[in-house]
């Protein structure tokens, strides 16, 4: 059996999100850090060509709930079976514990090693939907490893599936790519400036606390947001940002090397999230170049980034402007943000990720 990985992102190509990026550091390129067959959805309409090492499943019919959602398993299993030799797969990875390809992936190579990669997503929708939640609790059985970057996901999932062997579960943080640590975008110093430019980088879905944000930048002096955002997400802002005192810059959807270039235009990367980060990995990267990161101190996050971040309240408007007010006047809080920010990123290289991933199969195979 060859050291390669099976493994199912369900989604189509192109989608955002930190699990996306993940996925594409670890199993795609001419040489990925794991050997994988790795695919995503094929997208309904015009797309670029995917990565070395992705493959495109079809995904019509993707849904979440009922015999549709059943039907679409049945669907993306056929497709894998067509495609895939058992004999040149060494292990599973399912990524997320819930949605269509764990339970497709499981079904086409049933007698393989399974590990299971905890996303933030599982855990939110399987708390939504009656389906993903049965999803979820199935693929805990199934699986021999479950794999999560921060204890708090381990706690939420502990919630949810009860009966989950507490001896399966492994902690192994998410990584950011190691050129980015070893050589991070340049950085112009520190100016004291009266002006602050927030960046706020990722989706924005309700959990993400975009909302709060808005509400608050009115009572705040002197601050400019700019979001990097797919743009069909943003239209549905549109009434706060109409909103008098809020003034956002729209940067776009930024491609990974173009944001950790913009990084170096903002003072400061905001993270609201109203529930809980798996790990935050733009958080992160910004750290690694140079950007302190004011956020919400959800579980995961506050694991993830502790002191090294500057913790804050984005549902007390009061409270974010005491603390932007912090952040502009206290002398060497910045720079001390900054130090703690860079020495946080060195942390979690990429390579650690996928050497643990790896060292972790080769146990079960």
């Amino acid at each position: 059996m060859n050291n390669v990985v099976a493994t199912v992102l369900d989604l189509p190509f192109g989608s955002p999100g930190g699990s996306v990026e993940l996925f594409h550091d670890l199993y795609t390129g001419t040489e990925p850090l794991i050997p994988a067959r790795a695919f995503m959805l094929r997208p309904t309409g015009p797309h670029h060509r995917p990565p070395a090492g992705m493959e495109l499943l079809p995904g019509a019919g993707k849904c979440l709930n009922g015999p549709p959602f059943h039907r679409y398993v049945a669907s993306l299993r056929h497709a894998l079976t067509s495609t895939l030799d058992p004999s040149r797969i060494s292990v599973l990875h399912l990524q997320h514990l819930t949605f269509g390809g764990t339970p497709a992936l499981l079904r086409a190579l049933p007698r393989h090693p399974r590990i299971a990669l905890v996303h933030g997503t599982d855990l939110l929708f399987a708390e939504m939907h009656r389906d993903q939640h049965q999803v979820l609790r199935q693929a805990a059985r199934a699986a021999d490893a479950i794999v999560v970057p921060t204890g708090a996901m381990a706690d939420r999932l502990l919630r949810l599936a009860p009966h989950t062997s507490q001896r399966k579960i492994e902690k192994i943080p998410w990584g950011i790519p190691d050129h980015l640590l070893a050589t991070p975008p340049p950085r112009p110093a520190h100016r004291q400036n009266s002006h602050l430019r927030l960046l706020y980088a990722g989706r924005l879905t309700a959990e993400k606390g975009v909302e709060a944000l808005l509400h608050a930048l009115p009572l705040a002096q002197a601050v400019e947001l700019s979001i990097a955002a797919p743009l069909p997400q943003l239209h549905t802002l549109a009434p706060l940002l109409r909103r008098p005192g809020v003034h956002v810059r729209y940067l776009g959807w930024l491609r990974r090397p173009q944001l950790w270039k913009a990084f170096a235009d903002h003072d400061a990367l905001v993270l609201p999230s109203t529930t809980l980060e798996a790990m935050g990995l733009v958080a992160l990267e910004a750290q690694a170049c140079g950007l302190p990161v004011l956020y919400q101190p959800v579980p995961g996050l506050n694991e993830t980034l502790a002191t090294t971040g500057l913790a804050t309240d984005f549902t007390n408007p009061a409270a974010l402007v005491r603390d932007l007010d912090r952040l502009r006047n206290t002398p060497g809080l910045y720079a001390a943000l900054q130090a703690a920010g860079e020495t946080n990123a060195v942390r979690y290289p990429l390579t650690a990720t996928a050497t643990a991933l790896t060292d972790l199969g080769n146990q079960l195979t």
